[in-house]
């Protein structure tokens, strides 16, 4: 079978899962009280179900373990398969400690620390950031630094994903996109099984946002935010930056630069009003145009648009055909966004 439909199934199975098993998640969330409610800091003005998590975790592990009975990994090299299994199974202990969040109100520091408990472990098991890329200097191996910089983009990533996880649909079409993108750039670089995780990974986020679109009818929660953000980050180590490509060294760093700067301006946000960085509060990118008058939806078509443009930029470095074709598109489309969205907030205030 080629390498190409293996993809395409493990994509078309995590959809097919996932929209087929939402509606069970939500009705027996709602009979247990597993649900989000209103508050101060929160948007949404009803409860609602935040463990549908659970569907994009088990859609995408579906269809992993399918693709691999019908030989999609078959044909690794055993270093491969070793990363790609010690890479499913730090993603099922994310999950794991954000659905025990979602249960049972963990404290953000025990969160943290399980969190950086798994991240070593991936990278003791061959997991592991090993080379940085400088204009000037090339590639530069990074020896000890290793450990904490694999960790915190690990963790960081996994926290990243959920932060953004404010407006419905923000969080799962981010992911989707970024997946996506990771699926095309892995593929054109020659990493298949990392690919698959990607592919998969995109199918249950897209699938969810059927039922996670504004108005959302059920929350990931943090078990499906950590679990897509550690996914991510975990792949683009095993798909790109253990390559020695100097492009692909800086490229999921790019496809993953919104929840990225995002992440990093609201800690600097925190930190500086004397604040602690693992308070919850109102300094997102989303929150800001939600205040300036734009709505849930517009918010959210502008961070995606956002997130495909620097896509779209890693796809014309990664030397991809008509990468930069995509660039130049997906800046218009930037560019149309953004006329748009001003518009609506000159409208808004005109009339103050």
């Amino acid at each position: 079978m080629p390498m190409e439909l293996y993809h395409l199934i493990a994509f078309l199975i995590s959809v097919t899962f996932v929209l087929w098993t939402i509606p069970d998640v939500k009705t027996l969330g709602l009979k247990l009280g597993i649900v989000d409610r209103p508050n101060a800091r929160k948007i949404h003005k009803d409860p609602v179900v935040r463990v549908g998590g659970v569907s994009i975790f088990a859609g995408t592990m579906t269809a992993l373990l399918i693709v691999g009975l019908l030989g999609g990994f078959s044909a690794l090299a055993p270093h491969k398969l070793n990363e790609i299994k010690v890479v499913i199974i730090g993603s099922i202990l994310f999950f794991g400690i954000g659905f025990a969040d979602d249960l049972f109100n963990l404290t953000p520091i025990s969160r943290l620390l399980m969190q950086i408990a798994v991240a070593t472990g991936c990278w003791y098991l061959g997991v592991r950031i090993e080379f940085l890329s400088f204009p000037v200097y090339s590639l530069i191996k990074i020896y000890w630094l290793s450990l904490p910089i694999t960790v915190i983009w690990l963790v960081g990533m996994a926290n990243a994903i959920n932060w953004i996880d404010g407006v419905d649909g923000l969080a799962a079409g981010v992911s989707g996109i970024a997946a996506f993108v990771m699926l095309v750039v892995t593929l054109f670089m020659n990493q298949p099984a990392a690919a698959l995780i990607a592919a998969a990974l995109a199918g249950g986020a897209l699938g969810f946002l059927r039922y996670n679109f504004n108005p959302a009818q059920i929350f990931m929660g943090d078990g499906g935010a950590y679990f897509m953000g550690f996914t991510l980050a975990a792949v683009g180590i095993i798909g790109l930056v253990k390559t020695t490509f100097i492009t692909a060294v800086v490229l999921p760093y790019l496809i993953l630069a919104v929840p990225i700067l995002d992440a990093s301006a609201v800690i600097l946000s925190r930190i500086s009003k004397g604040k602690s960085p693992f308070v919850a509060d109102k300094s997102h990118f989303h929150h800001w145009l939600l205040k300036s008058g734009i709505s849930q939806r517009q918010t959210v078509l502008l961070i995606y648009t956002l997130t495909f443009w620097v896509g779209s930029l890693a796809l014309g470095f990664s030397n991809i055909p008509s990468g930069w074709g995509y660039a130049i598109g997906a800046t218009m489309l930037l560019i149309w966004q953004v006329w748009q969205v001003r518009q609506v907030w000159r409208s808004r205030h005109s009339h103050k």
